[in-house]
C-alpha cells in the first residue's frame, strides 16, 4: 500500500517512518524545503530516542523518502494522512488553518477515490468540515472518504507508543475506508492492540478527553502539593497511596512546575473553547489551565524565598524542555519561569542535555548563560532549580555541585531528590510538596 503523510512535524515524521516499517511505501511531505532537505541527507529536525534509527533503516529499504511535492506524493497514494499542526489561536481555539490549506490542495489535486485521515489534533466537527472543503473545491468528480484517526504519542517514547499503543481509534462512516485504515495497522493484532471504531466526532472527542483528563490530574495533584507544603504532608507518600487505588492510578500524579508541551495545554484550551461555543462552560477545565498557569509562580516563590532578593542573585537551571527525552520546549515551564527570574534580576545559567538550541530559539531576547554540563551551570550558583526530570540529573555528583556554588541551596521543583539525604549533604532543600522541608509552612 502507498501512503502520503502531510507534515513532518513530530507526529507525521513518527507516523511515516512507523508504518513504513509496518511494511507501507509511505513519502512524507512537506512544504519547508529546508527540512526535507536535511531528513534526505538523514538528519532529524528534532530530538526523540530511537527515530533517527527507524527512520534511517526505512529509508535505506526504499520504504520511506521525502518530498516536498505534493501531487506527485497524492497520485501515488491510496491513504493520505494529515499530520500537520493546530496550535492554539489567541482566544484558546484551535488554528486550523495549516488543515484548511493541505484541504484545499488536496481538492485541486485529487482525481481518484482516496482515504483522507487526519492525525492531526482538531476540534470536534473538523472532519465533516474538511469533507465538506473537499467537495465544494474538488476540480474531479471523484469520492474520498474521511477517517479520524487521532494520535496517542507521547514524547520521548513515541516510537514505543506507535508500535505498541494502547489502543487504536479510527472514526469514519465508510466501512471500506475503516477496513483499509484496519489494514494498515494489520500488524498490531498480532499484539492483541484494542481497536476502537466509532463515528467522526467521536473520534474527535477521545484525543481532547484523553488528554484534559491527564492534565487535570497533573493539575489535581499539583494543588495538593501546595497544601501539602502548608499544612505539613509529604504529596510523595500521598500520591503513592492515591496510586494504589486501581481507580485512580500511579501515572500523572506527580507534582511539578505544571505541564507543558506540545498537547496538553492547546488541548485543554481548545476543549475549554469548545465548551464556551456549546454555552456549556466546563469549569474543571478552566481551573486546571488556571492552577498551571499559578504553578509557575509557585516554583519562582520557592526560589525566591530559598535566595531572597534576586537581583544579582545567580540561579542554575537544569532542564529547559517540558519533559525529558524530548528538545520540544513548546509551552514548556522553564519558557516562563527563566523569564520570571530574569525579570527579577536574577542571573540564569541553564543546562539542558538537549534542548538548550531550542530554548535560545524560543526566547532569544533573554541574556542567559547556556552552560556546558550541570557543573558549569551551578558554578557560583546561589540557588539550584531544577526544572525537568533528565535521568542525569538524578546521578549528580552532588558534592561537586555544592563545592561549585556559592550557596548550598536546591529548589528540586520535579521531587527526584530524597529531602532528608539533601539536608545530610549539608544542602537547604524545597521540593514541591515535601511537607515539613518547606520553606512555605
Amino acid at each position: 500500500m502507498h501512503i502520503a503523510v502531510i507534515g513532518t512535524g513530530y507526529v507525521g515524521l513518527v507516523s511515516g517512518a512507523g508504518m513504513a516499517d509496518f511494511g507501507m511505501n509511505v513519502v512524507c511531505v512537506d512544504k519547508d524545503t529546508e527540512k526535507i532537505a536535511k531528513l534526505r541527507a538523514g538528519e532529524i529536525p528534532f530530538y526523540e530516542p530511537g527515530l533517527n534509527e527507524l527512520v534511517q533503516k526505512n529509508a535505506a529499504a526504499g520504504r520511506l523518502s521525502f518530498t516536498t511535492d505534493l501531487a506527485e506524493a497524492v497520485k501515488r497514494a491510496l491513504v493520505i494522512f494529515i499530520c500537520v499542526g493546530t496550535p492554539p489561536a489567541p482566544d484558546g481555539s484551535a488554528d486550523l488553518s495549516a488543515v484548511k490549506e493541505v484541504a484545499l490542495s488536496l481538492a485541486e489535486i485529487v482525481d481518484e477515490y482516496k482515504v483522507i485521515v487526519t492525525k492531526s489534533t482538531v476540534p470536534v466537527g473538523t472532519n465533516r468540515w474538511i469533507k465538506k472543503l473537499i467537495d465544494e473545491n474538488k476540480k474531479h468528480d471523484v469520492n474520498v472518504d474521511i477517517i479520524s484517526n487521532p494520535e496517542f504519542l507521547r514524547e520521548g517514547c513515541a516510537i514505543e507508543d506507535f508500535m505498541r499503543p494502547d489502543r487504536v481509534v479510527i472514526g469514519g462512516e465508510s466501512d471500506h475506508a475503516i477496513a483499509i485504515i484496519k489494514d494498515i495497522y494489520r500488524p498490531l493484532y498480532l499484539a492483541e492492540t484494542p481497536f476502537v471504531i466509532t463515528d467522526l466526532e467521536t473520534a474527535e472527542m477521545i484525543k481532547y478527553a484523553s488528554n484534559a483528563f491527564l492534565a487535570t490530574k497533573i493539575s489535581f495533584i499539583n494543588e495538593v502539593a501546595i497544601l501539602c507544603d502548608k499544612v505539613g504532608a509529604d504529596v510523595v507518600t500521598v500520591a503513592k497511596a492515591m496510586g494504589f487505588d486501581p481507580r485512580i492510578g500511579s501515572r500523572f500524579l506527580n507534582p511539578g512546575p505544571g505541564f507543558g508541551g506540545s498537547c496538553f495545554p492547546k488541548d485543554v484550551r481548545a476543549l475549554a473553547y469548545l465548551g464556551r461555543q456549546n454555552d456549556l462552560p466546563l469549569y474543571i477545565l478552566e481551573a486546571v489551565l488556571k492552577v498551571n498557569e499559578r504553578q509557575r509562580g509557585i516554583t519562582v516563590e520557592k526560589v525566591r524565598r530559598m535566595c531572597g532578593d534576586l537581583e544579582g542573585k545567580v540561579v542554575a537551571v537544569l532542564g529547559l524542555s517540558f519533559k525529558p527525552n524530548t528538545s520540544d520546549v513548546r509551552e514548556s515551564p522553564a519558557l516562563d519561569i527563566v523569564e520570571a527570574l530574569v525579570k527579577e534580576g536574577a542571573k540564569v545559567r541553564a543546562y539542558d542535555p538537549v534542548a538548550m538550541e531550542e530554548f535560545q530559539r524560543a526566547k532569544p531576547e533573554l541574556s542567559i548563560y547556556y552552560a556546558k554540563d550541570p557543573y558549569d551551570a551551578a558554578d557560583g550558583a546561589h540557588c539550584l532549580l531544577i526544572l525537568t526530570e533528565w535521568n542525569e540529573f538524578r546521578y549528580l555528583d552532588l558534592e561537586k555541585i555544592k563545592a561549585a556554588m556559592a550557596e548550598p541551596a536546591i529548589v528540586d521543583a520535579r521531587n527526584i531528590y530524597e529531602p532528608t539525604r539533601m539536608q545530610k549533604l549539608g544542602f537547604r532543600y524545597e521540593g514541591m510538596g515535601r511537607g515539613k522541608f518547606s520553606a512555605l509552612k
